[in-house]
């Protein structure tokens, strides 16, 4: 009786212990979120502010009784918002779609073909990976320029068609999948391509949309290059249409229209990332799993 006493006080503590734990785990989890989340909360109170109301705010207040939209109005009318979305869009769906082609083909001649020199070749190209981003951009920017390609949408997408990473993703992905799969392949006459397209890209899927969708993200996000081979505003992308719009727009004075601006901006890759989030942590956890 007494043993069964013990046992069931060392289960309540236990039990207890668990309990606790969690509590925590939660309240930092929670504190976290609230850190994390709290800035787009404030950009979206502020772009439904009116002007006058958010001026006359001494001290600030975390909710308004009277929203407008007049903000994202202004959005649109003040400056060429949409010619900013339409010059992205159109360089991230090219630079994405020629970046992917890319990838794919040089994952799959590093996992699966068979060439001389491709261990060197493979480590060589990884250490690319350690050349700072800003000896790159020198090299791109005088690259494009004596090539008379500022201002220009090739001028923007050519050096963002590579990526170490993506290419290094979808080669520890491709490596998973047995050997013995495409030497069956080559028995029953399929050629490398037909192999590839056939086999290879619907395994790696998840991996596939991930880095797709981290292209995406780049190229939306994507400021310093476009900011130094444009000064067209014809050409800019929403990164540096942003900083236009605080510059030379109503961004210094009219912080309201300008944090609408900076939602309409935002809300393509939340909702992206949302749609596809279990897509992207598959992606991930293949491509960094071995075996």
């Amino acid at each position: 009786m007494k043993i069964q006493t013990d046992y069931l006080k060392i289960q309540q503590s236990a039990k207890a212990r668990k309990t606790v734990g969690k509590v925590v785990i939660y309240t930092l989890l929670t504190f976290w979120a609230v850190m994390v989340l709290f800035p787009f909360y404030w950009m979206v109170l502020s772009s439904v502010k009116g002007y006058g109301a958010y001026n006359s705010e001494f001290i600030p207040k975390f909710f308004t009784l009277s929203p407008t939209l007049e903000n994202y109005v202004s959005a649109f009318t003040t400056v060429p918002l949409g010619g900013y979305f339409a010059n992205t869009l159109i360089f991230t769906v090219a630079t994405t779609a020629v970046m992917l082609v890319v990838t794919v083909f040089a994952a799959f001649a590093f996992a699966r073909l068979k060439f001389r020199g491709k261990n060197v070749a493979f480590i060589l190209f990884l250490a690319l990976m350690m050349i700072p981003n800003e000896l790159v951009i020198v090299t791109n920017f005088v690259t494009i320029t004596k090539l008379d390609m500022r201002n220009t949408f090739l001028g923007l997408i050519l050096p963002s068609v590579t990526s170490v990473f993506y290419i290094y993703l979808l080669k520890e992905n491709i490596a998973q999948i047995p050997d013995e799969l495409y030497y069956a392949a080559k028995v029953d006459g399929t050629s490398d391509l037909k192999y590839l397209f056939k086999v290879m890209i619907p395994i790696c899927k998840p991996t596939i949309i991930t880095i797709v969708i981290l292209k995406v993200i780049e190229c939306w996000n994507s400021f310093v290059w476009p900011r130094l081979i444009t000064d067209d505003p014809n050409y800019f992308l929403v990164s540096n249409g942003i900083q236009e719009i605080r510059e030379n727009g109503f961004g210094r004075e009219n912080i309201p229209a300008m944090m609408a601006a900076v939602v309409v901006i935002s809300v393509p890759l939340i909702v992206l990332f949302l749609i596809f989030r279990k897509k992207v942590m598959a992606g991930v956890s293949r491509g960094g799993t071995k075996g």
